[in-house]
């Protein structure tokens, strides 16, 4: 009888255990990064427009003033639009020009010049100091007109 209580109490244990590790690790994965405000964003651009033209071609993108520190938007392909919030993730409150993403001049990858951190087109860090990706945006295409919102 001990031994079979001793077994459903490790049991018990073990299933506490791998119940805490789930809560703590989804935790983390919704986390947009620490000290970045959340504003409220809801914008419309015509992907078409004269002021949009580096949206016509894959890999192309655009600075819009709104969110934080503003807004890259980036054309993955013609039905695909991204949009992240330019503030950096590692120092987000830094004063401009520190503490916002620009895409490079390789067009390649975002980086924040001050602190050195690299970021994907796709808004993940391909280098640190920062840990955490870009905060992004919800995009909707209807036409040629681009919703961007929270």
């Amino acid at each position: 009888m001990a031994a079979s209580l001793a077994k459903a109490s490790t049991t018990i244990s073990k299933l506490l255990c791998l119940l805490a590790l789930l809560l703590l690790t989804s935790c983390g994965s919704d986390n947009p990064g620490p000290g970045i405000p959340n504003v409220p964003v809801s914008e419309q651009i015509n992907v078409n427009s004269q002021l949009y033209t580096r949206l016509r071609q894959d890999g192309g993108y655009v600075y819009l003033n709104s969110g934080y520190k503003g807004i890259i938007v980036i054309r993955q392909h013609a039905n695909l639009y991204l949009a992240f919030e330019r503030a950096c993730p590692y120092d987000p409150t830094a004063t401009a020009p520190c503490g916002q993403v620009e895409a490079d001049q390789s067009n390649l990858f975002i980086v924040d010049t001050c602190c050195g951190s690299q970021f994907n087109f796709q808004g993940g860090v391909n280098a640190g100091p920062a840990v955490y990706g870009l905060r992004q945006y919800r995009t909707v295409l209807n036409g040629s007109l681009l919703s961007i919102f929270n």
